[in-house]
């Protein structure tokens, strides 16, 4: 009787993870049938493009063109815009698909997107303005030009902070509060300022939007000009990036896309929901800035071309990272550095993903050794738009291996 009794209680112990792994099995079958394609036939794909590429170009574009109706299909994405530079010009720049799924407006190239995380490679060019001016130094400690925040048990540096080893944990993600107001850049630390630094600065890579916000900061009180401006006025201005702007919950921009998250585990392939509404200006250089594809673009020639910063600037930002261990990161202060194949060879490549945001993803890739700038844009979250850039990449770079110079003897 014993072991009947036993037999019963497991089994009753047993029901309740049985019933739940049948009811996300359920729910998964039920999500995945109900899913409905944005884009059902891939001939009827709205674009949008400002002219038409030059002869020179339309076999790439035209490849291009494939791979971005292949993938908003495939990834089943509502809007994707695209830009691609080469020889010091913008050759070509395409919206595909909706800015808004309701109202059906076509995206258009100067449409704007939450590009997250690529902000920060736009941050690390106003801390290397005021490098060249010795108006901030890598190596100080942050407290050296952002007063309130508080001495942590360690010291941590400027390099630190943008090479994302200083120790400062992560946002909350999805969790993330959007409704709070920044009037300083120096406000968005209260969501983090008080709490230990997670790890000794140096020791640990871990990806940080808290710690850009502080760089952010950073850049606010060596210029002794509001971060915004300074932004405006020593880069997207001079740069002729003019659909590059904050994010603002008060002065709402206007050309912007609408924002989309997936409605079942992070994979926007089962359809969207509206994005919940809010904004990331206490984000700042983290991931405050709205942006086109073609803006992204002209700031990633101007990078590659030394147009903005000396190259000896450049090299320092775009140089990877090492750990006290001596572990090299792959990653810069401010710049992603990845190999890419491209025309079937391995290629290097800078620049910055910017996926884990709510209402978009994007991507900025600069492949120097080819003169190519490629940038890519969604309005839903989790997209993979760092392949979708890649892959337009290569069909450049192909051309290129065709006999057509894509470098910068192209635009001469």
């Amino acid at each position: 009787m014993f072991e009947t009794r036993k037999q019963k209680w497991l089994a009753l112990i047993a029901v309740p993870p049985f019933l739940l792994a049948v009811f996300v099995a359920g729910l998964f079958i039920y999500i995945t049938a109900t899913a409905k394609p944005l884009h059902p036939d891939p001939k009827n794909v709205a674009s949008v493009t400002e002219w038409s590429p030059s002869e020179k170009w339309s076999a790439p574009v035209e490849a291009a063109r494939q791979v971005a109706r292949a993938n908003l299909i495939e990834q089943n994405l509502p809007g994707l815009s695209v830009a691609v530079g080469t020889g010091g010009a913008i050759v070509w720049a395409e919206g595909f698909g909706w800015a808004d799924l309701d109202k059906r407006v076509p995206v258009s190239p100067k449409m704007r997107f939450r590009i997250g995380g690529v902000s920060m490679a736009l941050t690390s060019a106003a801390v290397g303005l005021l490098l060249e001016k010795n108006r901030l130094h890598l190596d100080e400690e942050i407290q050296a030009h952002v007063r309130s925040f508080p001495d942590k048990q360690w010291p941590v540096t400027l390099r630190q902070l943008m090479a994302h080893v200083g120790g400062v944990r992560r946002d909350e993600g999805d969790e993330e509060p959007l409704s709070e107001r920044c009037e300083r850049t120096a406000d968005g630390l209260r969501r983090f300022a008080d709490a230990p630094l997670q790890a000794e600065p140096g020791t640990k890579y871990k990806y940080s939007t808290y710690g850009w916000i502080l760089v952010s900061a950073a850049v606010e009180g060596a210029a002794e000009e509001p971060f915004p401006s300074f932004m405006h006025n020593q880069v997207f201005k001079p740069l002729g990036m003019t659909d590059t702007t904050p994010e603002s919950a008060a002065d709402p921009v206007p050309d912007r896309v609408t924002f989309y998250y997936p409605r079942f585990g992070g994979d926007p392939r089962y359809g969207p929901d509206p994005a919940r509404e809010g904004s990331y200006e206490c984000f700042a250089g983290a991931g405050a800035f709205l942006s086109t594809p073609s803006d992204l673009v002209r700031f990633g020639m101007a990078i590659a071309g030394g147009k903005l910063l000396q190259p000896a600037t450049v090299k320092t930002l775009q140089t990877p990272q090492r750990l006290a261990s001596g572990e090299d990161t792959g990653y810069g202060l401010g710049w992603d550095l990845e190999t890419i194949p491209l025309g079937g060879q391995p290629a290097p490549a800078v620049g910055h993903d910017g996926e884990f945001f709510i209402g978009g993803a994007s991507s900025l890739w600069a492949i120097p050794d080819r003169g190519l700038v490629v940038a890519v844009t969604t309005n839903t979250s989790f997209a993979d738009t760092a392949s979708i850039a890649s892959k337009i990449a290569d069909a450049f770079a192909k051309q290129g291996a065709s006999g057509t110079a894509v470098g910068p003897a192209a635009a001469r």
